[in-house]
């Protein structure tokens, strides 16, 4: 019954059905725009708009792009490219608006038929590249309709050349080649402007599946689709046809060779900014790759250059003397048999052998009798690495910040992501927190044996290079020497805890401190750019500025989105930082770090530490000067190796070079004021101003004025005597002014007793 009145009722339906359909179609397609990318969105993917990272002085250190690509105009682009992609691609191009409505239905038929054929257009497939997320790639209707709808909106806003380019700039190409400049450079070794038919054709061959048709592993499928591309650029009135079977016997002649980006002025430092601006866009609603953002930085690319300069020169010296220690390149097993051998465990070669059944014996007599495995092993291991880092201690500007010898060989940057042991450049902290007690550079102590006890009825003995002496020695001396027992004695006077709790409000932030004895001697490991920024704070009257990295961000149009500035906090108070500058200006004057004048001529008002670690593993050194704090650090990245030598193996002559080489460069350059010193003397407290002002006040209106002088040599009788205020002595000459003596502090204090919270200690680290 009711199928007999769904037969009567159906030709009365059949008119309202068809004109229901097509409503109920275009009610899907309106929901939908909504879901695809709006006019705006478009309109700034049309090319990249990557972050420009400029220097502080106006020079490009870096661009963030998302992908490897190089961007070219359609112009730059050789006309066998366009041709070869519209022959192939999107034949009635230039006459469809979006969709080819031909193509698409032909299409149609061939899937309903069961041949499955593609019907987008080049428009089509630019919408799904640039918004695979809002558009999707899942083989549904819904995404065919995102897709179209999308490819709409791009003919609308832009012309078919300016299609043409973002669309040859935005495919990829395997290998991370993205746009054709890339792929050009990548597979024939030449830039897109000078492609060939043949070339030409072999690329746009890839289109159609860029792994299946990779003419470096599946050379045969690459020919056989390049000459396809052929056939259909003679079709399409691209090609002539009396060339067509002269050039399908022509090889494929590929120059394969894998683009690497350039590493540009500051690669560490950008790397680190890189991650610092995406956290910085993703809260403030920006895109570091779409939005042509301008970030100024805090880097001085003259600065930055002369840092790469010095740590270069001196790490090619370094190296040469490693290769000497360790048998030459390639010896290292011939140096140190053991460690050879424990290397090899390491790797990756020997775990595949012993996963193939052989055992410990027989895969390290193989490895090790393999020359070439072996040489690349002792390369790796032996190959000296180095750090560098220089700020403005003014305001915490990071002006200088090299990472590694070589960026492309170790991107590993040792500056913010290696900790280390700082040695001796640790004991300015044990110095400034006795000073900040009340200490005087006068105090002493008795050059003695020293043991301390720490937890677990251990003990701990420092040593120096020399024996005791027996004599007593004050504490300028003591870090000026940088004496290990003297400062081991300091700190078992203030204590571990006040210690570790300076140095992380001077910039010790991020690494651990255990607070035990060994401390003192820069037992903790900690970051070359925590370093740097402790000594910064001690060279800006014991003020903490946070390291900076960008001044301010803009946009496109030069609109200031953000600026970026350090606050002062207090770390040490200022009488104790001037007491520790003093002594550390001796270090440089006559200590360990001496070298800074003797052999670079630094004459400039400068202080120092240097810093050498057990078996000569790490060296440091930290210079300070009234506009510039430069550390270096040098080192392996395995510890296990070290240069081996006594003598270079010290931070005083592996590390000290190439802050004295920089320093002395930027001083030559002007770029800092060889006249510029710290200022020692302490500010007059409110009641000395309060006092002096009464004074000059009396002064003037009770008499001293009324009685005329005669005046100086040079001056005539209307002018007044100016008081100049005199610039201190120079350094090498420099008379501290002391307090009357009183008897030393802390050489009558009784040593402290460690607290609950001191750990068991470490090995000393020897003395610079």
């Amino acid at each position: 019954m009711l199928s007999l009145l769904a037969v009567r009722l159906r030709p009365h339906l059949r008119p309202r059905t068809l004109l229901l359909l097509p409503a109920l179609c275009l009610l899907y397609v309106i929901v939908l725009i909504p879901f695809t990318p709006g006019i705006r969105d478009i309109r700034k993917a049309k090319v990249d708009q990557p972050a420009q990272i400029y220097s502080a002085d106006g020079k490009l250190l870096a661009e963030f792009k998302p992908t490897h690509r190089e961007w070219v105009s359609l112009k730059q682009i050789s006309p066998n490219v366009v041709d070869a992609l519209i022959a192939t691609e999107d034949r009635r191009f230039h006459e469809h608006h979006g969709i080819d409505w031909r193509r698409t239905a032909s299409a149609a038929l061939h899937t309903f038929s069961g041949n499955r054929q593609g019907g987008s257009t080049l428009t089509q497939q630019l919408a799904r590249n640039l918004y695979p997320d809002e558009v999707g790639r899942s083989q549904t209707l819904t995404r065919k309709l995102k897709e179209a709808i999308t490819a709409f909106k791009i003919e609308a806003v832009y012309s078919k050349d300016e299609i043409l380019e973002t669309y040859l700039n935005t495919v990829p190409f395997l290998y991370n080649a993205y746009g054709i400049e890339m792929a050009a450079r990548t597979y024939f070794g030449r830039s897109a402007g000078q492609l060939d038919v043949l070339e030409s054709a072999t690329l746009i061959g890839m289109l159609k599946g860029n792994s299946y048709y990779n003419p470096v592993i599946n050379p045969e499928r690459a020919l056989d689709r390049r000459n396809i591309v052929l056939g259909q650029m003679v079709r399409f009135g691209h090609l002539a046809p009396a060339t067509l079977d002269a050039l399908k016997k022509r090889p494929l002649r590929i120059d394969f060779e894998r683009q690497t980006e350039e590493p540009g002025r500051a690669p560490h430092f950008a790397q680190q900014l890189r991650k610092w601006l995406i956290a910085w866009a993703d809260d403030h609603d920006f895109n570091i790759y779409s939005d042509g953002l301008l970030v100024r930085t805090t880097i001085d690319s003259r600065l930055q250059s002369m840092a790469m300069q010095s740590l270069m020169w001196q790490g090619n010296q370094l190296q040469s003397i490693a290769n000497a220690a360790w048998g030459g390149r390639g010896g290292c097993a011939n140096a140190n048999g053991d460690l050879a051998r424990a290397f090899v465990r390491e790797t990756g070669e020997y775990r595949a052998a012993r996963d193939a059944g052989a055992n410990d014996a027989d895969a390290l007599k193989h490895l090790v009798a393999d020359r070439s495995f072996m040489r690349t092993v002792c390369e790796n291991k032996t190959r000296v690495q180095a750090a560098f880092l220089a700020l403005d201690p003014r305001n915490g500007q990071i002006k200088a910040w090299v990472g590694s010898r070589d960026f492309t060989q170790d991107p590993f940057d040792h500056v913010q992501q290696a900790r280390r042991q700082p040695g001796s450049t640790f004991k300015p902290f044990v110095y400034g927190a006795a000073f900040e007690r009340g200490a005087m550079p006068t105090d002493t102590f008795i050059d003695q044996d020293v043991t301390i006890p720490v937890a677990g009825n251990e003990t701990w003995h420092p040593t120096d290079e020399a024996p005791p002496s027996g004599r007593p020695v004050s504490l300028r001396d003591g870090i000026a020497y940088s004496k290990n027992r003297i400062t081991a004695q300091l700190m078992q006077t203030v204590g571990p805890a006040r210690v570790a709790r300076l140095a992380r409000n001077m910039g010790v932030r991020e690494s651990p401190l255990d607070e035990v004895p060994s401390l003192a001697l820069g037992t903790s490991p900690v970051t070359l750019k925590e370093m740097v920024s402790a000594y910064g704070s001690i060279a800006n009257d014991g003020n903490y500025m946070e390291p900076l990295l960008v001044t301010r961000i803009e946009n496109r149009q030069g609109d200031v989105l953000a600026q970026f500035d350090s606050t002062p906090e207090r770390a040490l108070s200022v009488d104790a930082a001037h007491k520790l500058i003093d002594v550390m200006r001796d270090v440089v004057n006559r200590g360990t770090g001496s070298t800074i004048r003797t052999r670079f001529g630094i004459r400039a008002d400068v202080a120092g530490k240097t810093g050498t670690t057990q078996d000569n593993a790490d060296g440091w050194f930290i210079l300070m000067h009234p506009q510039l704090v430069a550390g270096a650090w040098v080192g392996f990245n395995d510890s296990r190796v070290t240069l081996r030598s006594d003598y270079w193996g010290q931070g005083a002559h592996s590390a000290l070079p190439m802050v004295g080489d920089f320093t002395q460069r930027a001083l030559r350059s002007h770029l800092i004021d060889a006249r510029a010193r710290f200022d020692l003397q302490a500010p007059p407290g409110a009641w000395q101003t309060a006092v002096t002002r009464l004074r000059d006040w009396i002064d003037q209106t009770f008499g001293k004025s009324s009685k005329p002088t005669a005046p100086k040599p040079g001056q005539t009788a209307t002018q007044k005597p100016v008081r100049v205020k005199r610039a201190p002595a120079e350094p090498e000459a420099q008379v501290t002014e002391e307090a009357p003596q009183q008897p030393p502090v802390f050489q009558t204090m009784p040593p402290l007793l460690p607290t609950a919270s001191d750990a068991a200690s470490e090995a000393p680290a020897s003395a610079p």
